[in-house]
């Protein structure tokens, strides 16, 4: 997506890309574009907060398979977005309410989109790993190269 600003997360490993999002409501109508788009150019995409450490073990556990995620850190969204990504968010898993906007949305991070599709948070994330289900699943989507 042009004009999003990137930096490396786990300096010591590059493992995951984090996004910085930036003005991104004057080029898109909605938070809900911005989320559509981002899924759909990147293979693996997780929501997050830097201070979740649910978030950081899903962060972990691709990188030790070896797979480059794509990360949007929600608590260094700029004011005013984050709230609106998240609402957007909750639509698109299920979990917001109908057309009307709640006062609070409650969204269970982290949220990870795999191969265009959402495929949970961390509890589906492990299911999915032990079961052996993940790996094969990142390769048909080509984020892993094994």
């Amino acid at each position: 997506m042009q004009g999003l600003q990137y930096r490396w997360g786990a300096a010591e490993t590059k493992c995951w890309v984090v996004l910085q999002l930036r003005n991104l409501a004057k080029r898109f109508e909605s938070s809900a574009k911005v989320v559509e788009q981002l899924v759909a150019e990147n293979a693996v995409l997780i929501f997050s907060v830097t201070s979740c450490c649910m978030c950081d073990v899903i962060k972990r556990l691709l990188c030790s398979l070896g797979v480059n995620s794509v990360v949007c850190e929600l608590n260094e969204v700029e004011e005013g977005l984050s709230g609106d990504i998240c609402w957007a968010l909750a639509s698109m898993v299920g979990c917001g309410g109908g057309g009307e906007k709640m006062l609070v949305v409650a969204v269970a991070l982290p949220i990870v989109f795999v191969g265009r599709k959402f495929l949970g948070g961390l509890d589906r994330h492990m299911v999915v790993h032990i079961s052996r289900e993940l790996v094969p699943r990142l390769k048909e989507t080509g984020a892993l190269c094994l």
